[in-house]
Formats: C-alpha cells, structure tokens, sequence
C-alpha cells in the first residue's frame, strides 16, 4: 500500500460488517492492519457491526482505538443487514464523499485518490474489483467479472457515492438482495449520476471456498433485477441440450469459443490485462454453465420459498425496478413544490 500523506483525505470510510463466525485469525489480523492503515490515510473511518455481542466486543476491543466502531442503529436495521450498517453511517459520517466497502475490500492509496476524485463530478462510481490472491474458486468468480464487463461493468463490493445525494433520495430499501444495484438506482431515479469507472481497480480478498459455493444460486437470483439478463441465462441449458443432442462437436466448441471471447472483451476493457490473467477467459465456458444452472435454481427458490433464502429470512425482490424508482421520485420532487 502507498504510503499516505500527513493531511487525512476529507472523506469518510463505512465498512458494514457481520461476522457470524469467527474465521482464521489471520484473516481478522489482515483487517486490522487494513483499519489502521485506513485511519492514517482518510479523515472518518465507521466499522458498523452487526456481529453478535461476543464478536461485537471482541471487535470493540481490537478496533476502538483505530476508528470508529458501532453497532447498527436499531430503527435502520433491515432485512439486508448491510444496507442497515450503510445507513447507520450515513448517519455518522461528516464528509459527503463516501466510501463504502466490504470487509474483504482493500483499497490502496492510489485508488482511494482517484475514486474521490471522481466524486467530484459524479454522484455515484462503481470501481472494478479483481481478487488478490487468486485461488482456483477466485480464478473461477474471475470469468463472472469479466462478462460483467463486457455487459454494463461489474458489480464491485465497494462503491463511492455522495452523502447529499443519498440523503436527499431518503437512503434506500435494505428489503433486497441485490443491495448495490438499489443504491445505484436510487441515486440514479433522484437526479445523481453514475460513473462506471473499468479503469479504476481495487483488490479484493478471495472468500473461504465454503462461501464461495454459498454464493452461487444467490449471486444468480440478482438477476431478477434485470429480467433480460436473466432470460438469456435460462436460455444456456436448453441451448446447449440441443447442441449435444444433435451431437454437433463444432457447434459445442463454437459456443465455448464465443464464452471465452465475451470474457476476453471485458478483460481488455479499461486496461483490464494489468490485473485480470488470461487464464480467467479461458474458465468463462465453466462459469457459464454454472449460472446456466444456478438461473434455473434461482427460479426453482423463487417458486418453492417464495424468495432467496438470505441469513434468519427470505428476500423476495432482488431490486426495485428502475421504473418504480423514477416515479417515485418524481411524485416526491411534485409533492415537495
């Protein structure tokens, strides 16, 4: 990491966490020296945690003296327990460029920079994660990244965004699954702007493989949000049936040829060769028949629980239409005259 100047950048930090189990200690020593390089580096760091109150005072005890750490506000909690923490800071913090980032985000003093930089002239940026380190499941999530490229951007755990503007949309519904995609929409139905930033990359830390797997009917089901995408990803399994059933080898090695290449368009994008291997392209075929399948799943939850399965709950909605957000808002600017 870059070592900081003397005068802390003028932002504030949220970092909204839960931690249910305690995981290898080094993965907990990792965060904190990652705090307590944040608190030299930027003016406001909130931990809001949601841990239960043994991990909470654990935390409590090892982060009190590097930045800010409180539980979330009990009126805010949500079903999506991170959009709690996010509001909690919203509270909290005292500049209007904010940072909000997962656990496993590590941004670098270079990045932070240049994606405060952006908030200048932009309500909203979406930067591009790449994991560090890279282990086989990350290579894996990696071709998930890349399409996401290729197609609109990826969905990073981390986004920068302006407090005036969220606060003026009244936050926004901790009540999905897709949490980031309803931020931005919300800024985006109230007036903000958005900036898909493919050039600005800030690491991310693989999960546990166990979590990975957890992931996978769960990261598929987001794209309820977005019916089109999730209407081609229910077409890749019949679609591939017929071709095998037609026993047409060149048809199969055609497809796959053309999964690689979506992939490697995203990876080209924004500079993408710096951080994302080659290698990865090469897995999109696998990783497209794995959200071929986990679609189908998604919808299998969706008619049997009534939702995705989230936590102590079930969530129904990934994200609200962006449709629903406009009007929304635009009753509110009318009633507001």
């Amino acid at each position: 990491m870059m070592t900081p100047d003397l005068r802390r950048l003028e932002a504030t930090y949220i970092l909204p966490l839960r931690v249910d189990a305690e995981g290898p200690s080094e993965r907990f020593q990792d965060l904190t020296d990652y705090l307590a390089w944040l608190a030299r580096v930027v003016d406001q760091v909130v931990v809001v945690d949601g841990s239960p109150p043994p991990t909470f005072a654990r935390h409590h005890e090892r982060w009190r003296h590097l930045v800010q750490h409180v539980p979330p506000d009990p009126e805010l909690v949500t079903e999506n327990g991170k959009v709690g923490g996010v509001l909690t800071g919203l509270r909290r913090a005292q500049h209007d460029r904010l940072i909000i980032a997962d656990d496993d985000v590590r941004y670098d003093g270079r990045s932070i920079r240049l994606l405060l930089k952006a908030l200048l002239s932009r309500d909203v940026v979406r930067p591009q994660n790449h994991f560090s380190p890279l282990p086989w499941h990350a290579l894996w999530d990696t071709a998930r990244i890349l399409v996401n490229r290729t197609t609109g951007g990826d969905w990073p755990g981390t986004l920068g965004v302006r407090r005036s503007t969220l606060m003026a949309a009244g936050g926004y519904d901790g009540r999905v699954l897709f949490e980031n995609l309803e931020l931005v929409r919300t800024i985006k139905a109230a007036g903000g702007s958005e900036l898909v930033a493919l050039d600005l990359f800030v690491p991310r830390r693989p999960p546990a493989v166990r979590h990975f797997w957890g992931q996978r009917v769960r990261q598929a089901y987001d794209e309820f949000a977005r019916p089109g995408r999730l209407a081609i990803w229910l077409s890749l399994l019949p679609g591939l049936a017929m071709i095998v059933a037609k026993r047409s080898w060149v048809g199969l090695a055609g497809a796959g040829f053309a999964g690689i290449a979506v992939a490697e368009i995203g990876r080209q994008r924004g500079g993408g060769r710096a951080v994302f291997p080659a290698t990865a392209s090469l897995v999109a075929p696998l990783w497209l028949i794995e959200r071929a399948i986990g679609a189908w799943l998604a919808v299998a939850a969706r008619l049997a629980l009534g939702g995705m399965p989230y936590r102590d709950g079930i969530l129904i909605r990934a994200a609200t239409p962006s449709r629903v957000l406009e009007l929304r808002h635009a009753r509110a600017r009318t009633n507001s005259r």
